[in-house]
Formats: C-alpha cells, sequence, structure tokens
C-alpha cells in the first residue's frame, strides 16, 4: 500500500488546463480576500431538467466578486454539457477570471474534475490524482492548485479539491494532500466539497493541519431545506491569515450546492 500511495504522489497527468486574463489583479498590498468554494453539478440546474446554464454559476460568483473560487463537478467537453465547452474556461471568461482545470475521470466522451479560478495572475499549477483504496475502490479524485501572488514578494498557494465518498478514501486522500504541501514552505487555502461532516474523522484530521474559516459551519446541501455542512474553506499556517467571516449563499437554482463564501484578512 505505501508503494501504492508513493507512486500517486509522485504521479502527474497531463490531462490539466490553466489558461490568463486580461483582467489579472496585479501584486499589491492586499488587505483582505474573498474566497468561495462551490460544488457546481457540471452548470445543471437540478430543477430544470438537463439544461446547462453556465451564465447562472457565473451570476452567483459575479454577485460575490471573490478573488478565488474552488470548483468541483466540471465539465470539459462532455456529450452532456456541449462538446466544444470548456466549463471552466467559460467560467473564466464570463467572471473576468484566470483559470485551472484538472481532470478527475473520462466521462462521455470529454473530462470532469475540479478546477481553480484566480483574479490574480496565475505563477504556477499542479494536478495530482488523489489515491483509492484498491479493495475499497471509489472514483478517481484529483487536487487542482495554483500559486499567485497576492502582494508584491507575497505568495500563495490556493486549491480545491472534490473528495471520495468513502471515508477510508477520504482519509487517505486528506493525509496526502497535506504531505504533498508540508513542505512548500507557502501559505495555502484549501477549499472544496469533502463529502465529510466537521465531527468526522477527515475533516478532524484536516483540522489538525489547517484552520477552518468557520466552526459551527453552516449547512450547504441539500439546497431546500439543507442539513448538513460538506463544504469548507481552511488554510495554513494559523498566523497567516485571520477569519473574518464565512457565509452560505441562499441560491437554490444554478446548483445542487449553496456555494460558501469566506472573507479572510491577510496578516
Amino acid at each position: 500500500m505505501k508503494l501504492v500511495f508513493n507512486i500517486l504522489l509522485a504521479f502527474a497527468c497531463l490531462t490539466a488546463q490553466a489558461e490568463g486574463t486580461e483582467n489579472s489583479i496585479p501584486a499589491k498590498k492586499t488587505k483582505n480576500l474573498k474566497v468561495m468554494s462551490y460544488n457546481i453539478h457540471h452548470c445543471n440546474p437540478p430543477s430544470a431538467g438537463d439544461k446547462i446554464d453556465v451564465a447562472a454559476i457565473a451570476k452567483v460568483i459575479n454577485n460575490e466578486k471573490p478573488d478565488f473560487v474552488a470548483l468541483q463537478e466540471v465539465d470539459v467537453n462532455t456529450e452532456r454539457s456541449g462538446k466544444g465547452l470548456n466549463q471552466a474556461k467559460e467560467l473564466a471568461r464570463l467572471t473576468g477570471m484566470n483559470f485551472f482545470f484538472s481532470k478527475a475521470i473520462d466521462h462521455q466522451g470529454g473530462d470532469y474534475g475540479v478546477a481553480v479560478l484566480s483574479k490574480f495572475a496565475i505563477l504556477d499549477s499542479t494536478r495530482f490524482i488523489l489515491p483509492i483504496d484498491p479493495v475499497v475502490k471509489g472514483e478517481t479524485r484529483t487536487i487542482a492548485a495554483v500559486t499567485v501572488e497576492i502582494a508584491k514578494g507575497k505568495k500563495v498557494i490556493f486549491a480545491s479539491t472534490h473528495l471520495d465518498l468513502k471515508e477510508q478514501n477520504r482519509l487517505t486522500q486528506a493525509e496526502l494532500i497535506v504531505k504533498h504541501f508540508e513542505k512548500s514552505g507557502l501559505p495555502m487555502i484549501l477549499a472544496g466539497d469533502f463529502n465529510a461532516l466537521p465531527d468526522s474523522k477527515v475533516i478532524q484530521y484536516l483540522d489538525k493541519n489547517f484552520t477552518r474559516t468557520c466552526q459551527k459551519c453552516a449547512f450547504t446541501i441539500p439546497v431546500e431545506v439543507p442539513d448538513r455542512a460538506i463544504d469548507f474553506i481552511m488554510y495554513k499556517p494559523e498566523g497567516t491569515f485571520q477569519s473574518i467571516s464565512t457565509r452560505v449563499i441562499d441560491e437554490k437554482y444554478a446548483s445542487d450546492h449553496l456555494p460558501v463564501v469566506a472573507e479572510l484578512k491577510v496578516k
């Protein structure tokens, strides 16, 4: 198992995409950051049948004007969403942000995975596959991480992920995320759909290595009468940022998850 873990740690896949826009924020003194995490359900409003509504997701993002967005369940060139439609790229265009997409699986002739949007220029990006226990099995999951400069000489890693449905896999995946970034030397913001409740083993483990922006976190799913929180934003090391607020946006149409928005003070 250790050998498999190490192989997965070292493995990098070619299917990742990053692109910038002309609206990137130049490196300057930044006091606060606004971060959003949003499982977008491949831009398919649950109440709208098979309709793909990228504009609805973009509207939610534009209403909040975040500096970073962690996206989950993103389609690129799939049959269900439309061949030729790269949802990460289109959302970047509609919001005036930069993007990086990380493929998790092949789906309907295209790609499906997670992505990040950044108002700061992307200086570096990385994608790696998260481990799946060969006995427990599960769907391949990945992480998308970018390095940006939020102020002159101050770089930050921002990452999006979507952990597996099975707890054993989630724990191993969380361990890999911590291990992969522990020696980077850069502050990090991690956001995503963790498929885990606040009192679960995986969130308790991550709480030892990251600071969540909320402890009594508002529920994020389902959008109608939500009853659990599984979408979180967290950062490390503890002294780098200060959590000012965390809100769950009451937007019931665009996706089957409610988006989470946190405001961080840069210390």
